[in-house]
């Protein structure tokens, strides 16, 4: 028996939706009376919790629910309630709109949030002890990152300030009633798009504060600088204690462009006057937050390297930037998201380890604890997580782990933790999810030991054999972990095991394991790859003569560099890989991150180092069937790096097919046809070289 998911509704993907529509990897008979397998209509029906806010009681969670809508095929979100035990589980919007960033004012008696039900987006405030809801803005630009300053009385936000584009000479105007094409469009800026964005509006991200009962906006921040955050440096600020000025991170130089890492810690008054430059140093010093006595300041950086991979660290000082010190040292970890203890005498944060996300307890003598474990924030294996605390010490977090899709945990003050959501509970009792076992193994290169997780088929034997699928993350510098993947659980749905795993290079085993590919990737992590294949194989389940590969984004450089060294697999997806380092470091949209990190330095300068790792060069070594998969508005790994290693396997007489998604940037996730689209595809390339007929 085989079971079918649903066809493409492009005609892009035609030729896979039809021929090899049926997903028949492996007979599914032993999955008839275990319930059905995950189906690929079913990622409209899952749900997300992610932005979980407790109130400064900790009786009440606010948190925005994602969905997907099955007619327009577009996402949204609406702002939801609960009190922390579960109950009472309720919206506070709803409709085809986004509504997100919730947070509570400091007395708890107002929830403010974003939304964009009547357009564009706009502040809105509920008053809770009467539901009414209403916006008190009327901003022309988007506002973003919302933050109470601790009186109650203003709500301070980041938002452009747009500024008149360039303009060198000057056209006659146009006859009255004339139609002359656009105007060509200048800029003399490094960063002119940024993926997930497409073209950058000419202008800066400054700092604003509105009137909690309404009203004008309020500049704080001025310059010909992104004081509101952009790219690598995102918004990050603070209220000081006594609400008459705001903390943030910032990169104030000249050459921001050339150092998008850099950034220092300014306070901002709102009397006005200059701002006060806390920190001064090498690196990028971000997530500032201030002590509830207003004495001290905790933020997160390093001192730059220039290295790859470097780890964050998390460092306290005193309000002036003096007496600086790192906290959780030998952690040896990035920590990330620091947020004060009610009493001031130590700092919740994230760090991520071996794939997991902990909340973790940092005193301020350096010592740590951790006081939560498994947290996920995505419909993904990558680590992630976000958390909340309350007053009297109740915190609210994002769960997620193997089978589990971002709910909501609470630990209550007696260190219970409890999941207070289930969203997917509906569908996830109708679908039998594949197994996740966690495995690790030695590399053939030098006996270090990588980790992995292997996702088994609903209804799997032992005693039978299957496909393998090795899925591989991108970054580099990033970590899957045992969490819930809907790709990766499909993918295991049409009957073949799925292993991904942290090859070298990875995040969340400290920084010497992460810059084992400084200026060397893709290179020695095809072996902790190909190490893992073979680990797999010894279980004795694994059909030798049907193994496969594919990843997306760093997961397609290596996609497109383990077929470069071996002919194992019996066909390879790269998703919107990188294949010319020269030319993707002069049209990316982080191309002076990558040029300044990854590599030694300019191509004509360093041509052997470049040509070490070209995947173009080593395409010549490719025989292996091998489809490419790119949003066509993906500026991260331009589209023009798939097309070259399209033709360049085509000219090699290499099986290959180009495929160019509509609307999409990096990723293929903003439409969830298009995400579907993604899993129907790899496995109808896989199903064509499987050597197994598809049957009627």
């Amino acid at each position: 028996m085989s079971f079918r998911f649903p066809t493409s509704p492009f005609s892009l993907f035609l030729f896979f939706t039809t021929s090899f529509m049926l997903l028949s990897f492996h007979p599914a008979e032993a999955q008839a009376e275990q319930g059905q397998p995950l189906q690929l209509i079913d990622l409209f029906d899952m749900e997300i919790a992610i932005e979980p806010q407790i109130s400064p009681n900790g009786e009440q969670i606010a948190y925005v629910r994602r969905w997907a809508d099955v007619m327009t095929d577009k996402r949204f979100s609406n702002v939801w309630l609960m009190n922390t035990d579960g109950s009472e589980h309720r919206p506070i919007s709803s409709g085809k709109h986004e509504a997100y960033n919730p947070k509570w004012s400091p007395d708890g008696k107002k929830l403010a949030f974003l939304s964009t039900e009547h357009g564009s987006a706009q502040i809105y405030i509920r008053w809770n002890d009467s539901g009414e809801i209403a916006a008190i803005s009327n901003l022309v630009q988007t506002p973003a990152n919302l933050r109470w300053s601790p009186d109650g009385q203003h709500i301070a936000f980041t938002m452009r300030v747009p500024e008149a584009p360039l303009q060198i000479g000057h056209l006659p105007k146009p006859p009255e009633g004339a139609n002359w094409a656009a105007p060509a469009k200048m800029t003399d800026k490094l960063i002119f798009r940024f993926d997930g964005v497409g073209e950058i509006e000419p202008g800066y991200n400054q700092v604003f504060i509105l009137p909690a009962a309404g009203g004008k906006a309020k500049q704080i921040t001025y310059g010909d600088y992104h004081n509101g955050g952009f790219a690598f440096n995102s918004a990050s600020f603070d209220w000081s204690p006594d609400s008459k000025s705001i903390l943030l991170s910032a990169n104030r130089n000249e050459d921001w462009e050339e150092e998008l890492f850099e950034s220092e810690i300014y306070e901002f008054s709102l009397a006005g006057g200059e701002p006060i430059q806390i920190t001064k140093r090498k690196g990028p010093d971000r997530e500032v937050v201030v002590s509830p006595d207003g004495k001290l300041i905790a933020y997160t950086g390093f001192d730059d390297q220039l290295q790859g991979y470097q780890v964050r660290q998390l460092q306290v000082a005193n309000r002036d930037g003096s007496n600086t010190r790192v906290l959780g040292k030998k952690l040896d970890r990035t920590i990330y998201s620091p947020c004060w203890a009610p009493d001031g005498q130590s700092i919740y944060a994230l760090f991520n380890t071996e794939g997991e996300t902990k909340l973790a307890k940092f005193m301020l003598d350096g010592s740590y604890e951790i006081i939560a474990e498994g947290l996920g924030s995505l419909d993904s294996a990558y680590s992630s997580g976000n958390f909340s605390v309350s007053a009297n010490g109740t915190f609210t977090f994002n769960l997620g782990g193997p089978q589990t899709l971002s709910e909501i945990g609470v630990r209550t003050v007696d260190g219970t933790i409890k999941q207070v959501s289930n969203l997917n509970k509906d569908l996830f009792t109708q679908r039998e999810l594949g197994e996740v076992e966690e495995v690790w193994w030695e590399s053939s290169l030098d006996k270090r030991k990588i980790q992995g997780w292997l996702i088994k088929p609903p209804g799997f034997d032992p005693a039978k054999k299957y496909p393998l699928i090795l899925e591989i993350h991108g970054g580099p510098f990033a970590s899957y972990g045992p969490k819930f993947d809907s790709q990766k659980q499909l993918m295991a749905a049409s009957g073949a095991l799925v292993l991904y795993s942290n090859p070298r290079g990875s995040t969340s085993y400290g920084e010497e394991f992460g810059n084992l590919i400084h200026h060397a990737y893709p290179g020695d992590d095809f072996y902790d790859l190909n190490s893992g294949v073979d680990a797999i194989i010894e279980k004795g389940f694994v059909d030798e003569d049907q193994l496969y590969v594919t990843g997306g984004s760093g997961g397609g450089v290596l996609t497109a560099w383990m077929i470069s060294h071996t002919n194992r697999f019996k066909a390879a997806v790269a998703f919107y890989p990188v294949i010319n380092w020269e030319s993707f470091n002069f049209t990316a949209d982080i191309a002076s991150r990558t040029l300044a990190y990854w590599f030694p330095g300019m191509p004509w300068d360093h041509a052997e180092n470049y040509r070490k790792r070209s995947l173009l060069e080593a395409s010549k070594n490719v025989k292996t069937p091998t489809l490419i998969m790119t949003g066509e508005e993906d500026w991260r790994t331009p589209m023009s790096e798939s097309e070259q290693y399209y033709k360049a396997l085509k000219l090699q007489g290499v099986e290959t097919v180009l495929v160019r998604v509509p609307e999409e940037s990096h990723g293929i996730r903003k439409r969830p046809s298009h995400q579907m689209s993604k899993v129907s595809t790899v496995v109808g390339w896989f199903n064509k070289y499987s050597g197994k007929k598809d049957k009627p």
